[in-house]
């Protein structure tokens, strides 16, 4: 199966640039892309590690909704060793994708750690992406010990005549 059309499939939409797959499931399929700094209509792109599973981005969603940002906030005010953690995760991430940009580059350059916040927890889904993609992320970590496993039995898409498409016949695994 072709990695950009099973990311195509898993999003909804075709990606906006080149991607690479840096984290699979189980079953093969991508888990986590990596984003270059820059979308092929050269907008700047801070985020370089994007969550494409859908189980995980579902889980995901409602540990947002239920106020896991603020959570992770909240943890961050109160727990020093874990703020350096995730500060020296944002500084990390940050100089990476920065280190890709082309000193050359008239475009806008992009900015912040991880999901581009510029201080904080902006979005649970990057900091899960930036773990899963082998990154000491202490965000990420905890968000994914509330995920679980991603234990489909079915594939999340399927071949189809143009490349890929969702398959119908996929759920959510029960935990």
């Amino acid at each position: 199966m072709d990695d950009r059309a099973a990311v195509a499939a898993q999003l909804g939409r075709q990606p906006r640039s080149e991607v690479r797959v840096v984290a699979r499931c189980h079953l093969g399929l991508p888990v986590v892309i990596e984003v270059p700094p820059h979308l092929d209509d050269g907008t700047p792109f801070p985020t370089t590690f994007w969550l494409t599973c859908p189980l995980a981005r579902r889980r995901i969603g409602r540990l947002e909704a239920a106020g896991g940002v603020k959570v992770a906030e909240a943890r961050l005010a109160s727990d020093p060793e874990f703020r350096a953690r995730h500060e020296a995760a944002a500084e990390r991430y940050a100089t990476a994708r920065d280190d890709r940009v082309s000193a050359d580059v008239a475009l806008p350059r992009p900015v912040g750690g991880v999901g581009g916040a510029i201080r904080g927890v902006k979005c649970l889904h990057a900091h899960y992406a930036d773990y899963r993609a082998e990154n000491d992320n202490p965000v990420g970590q905890e968000t994914g010990e509330q995920v679980g496993l991603l234990d489909c039995s079915d594939k999340c898409v399927r071949p189809a005549a143009d490349g890929c498409e969702p398959n119908p016949d996929w759920h959510e695994p029960r935990r």
